[in-house]
């Protein structure tokens, strides 16, 4: 298997950071042909997402997370910024992992699907991401 930790600033502000290119600059450095690419996002307020960019949908997911985890005072949580027990609230449904297939060295992704890094915790600007590919 082979395997690497790369770092991810996502500045100040929530974000979905598309990490297509890293993704396969990783592959093409492991010399990938046809397995599986595995993400980890080894933090307790991250995670992993793999949709459509560009067109709206990323700034769709964020508003739907703020609906869903709003940045207030209900959470148990309380260190950090106001209202970041939802970071860690986050996990549960924007998971911290995530498995692609890869065929011919490329990852097997729809037209419109990009493997991205969800980030709502504005305390943490910088990210890891571990990624490995399994050789199939």
């Amino acid at each position: 298997m082979h395997s690497e930790e790369i770092e991810i600033r996502t500045g100040g502000s929530e974000a979905v950071r598309d990490l297509r290119d890293e993704c396969d600059r990783f592959l093409s450095s492991a010399g990938a042909a046809d397995g599986l690419l595995n993400l980890w996002v080894p933090h307790a307020t991250a995670g992993l997402a793999i949709i459509e960019t560009g067109a709206g949908s990323d700034e769709d997911l964020l508003m739907a997370l703020r609906d869903l985890l709003p940045a207030d005072d209900r959470w148990r949580h309380r260190h950090g910024s106001p209202g970041h027990g939802r970071d860690h609230v986050l996990p549960a449904f924007v998971p911290p992992y995530a498995t692609v297939p890869v065929l011919g060295g490329r990852m097997a992704l729809g037209t419109w699907q990009s493997v991205c890094l969800v980030d709502t915790n504005v305390d943490n600007p910088v990210r890891k991401v571990r990624l490995s590919f399994l050789n199939g």
